[in-house]
């Protein structure tokens, strides 16, 4: 005859099992917010890689131009990459544009932030207004000072 005392069952109870799943629904509580910042960053990491190349280009076509600056960026002899959100990066230039338009690009204090070509990107609310102080600014990608300052409009 068996012994019922010898013949425990090996395995998780419903209570070891519960302790589980809420171990388990803290840690992706906590590790799926901090991935977004990350891969956030790494979108603005990669914006302000891609304008600075984009300006760069637009320095080499000024030398091989007689210093003129391309009405366009398809004038440029590169692919232009869209945005990681995927938009188009903005470009003005600022000669061709005229004096006056007031369609430039401004930081907080209303002065242009550039006096060659303005080029940004809109960023994640793929939306820009004309000063960098206005909400739907602070998460573009701008270019500023003449290339002095690559970076998050709010961080200028």
């Amino acid at each position: 005859m068996m012994d019922r005392r010898g013949s425990r069952t090996k395995g998780f109870g419903l209570l070891e099992l519960m302790i589980t799943l809420v171990v388990m629904s803290l840690l992706v509580s906590i590790a799926v917010p901090a991935y977004g910042r990350f891969a956030q960053k790494a979108r603005v990491a990669r914006a302000i890689g891609e304008v600075g190349v984009i300006s760069i280009e637009i320095g080499k076509f000024q030398l091989r131009n007689n210093s003129a600056l391309p009405a366009t960026l398809e004038e440029l002899d590169i692919v232009i990459p869209l945005d990681p959100w995927g938009m188009p990066y903005a470009y003005t230039n600022i000669a061709m544009a005229g004096l006056g338009k007031g369609d430039f690009r401004k930081d907080k204090n209303l002065n242009p932030l550039n006096s060659d070509f303005d080029l940004f990107s809109l960023g994640e609310d793929k939306a820009s207004a004309g000063p960098l102080s206005a909400k739907s600014s602070r998460d573009d990608i701008v270019r500023a000072n003449n290339g002095a300052y690559i970076g998050l409009g709010e961080d200028y």
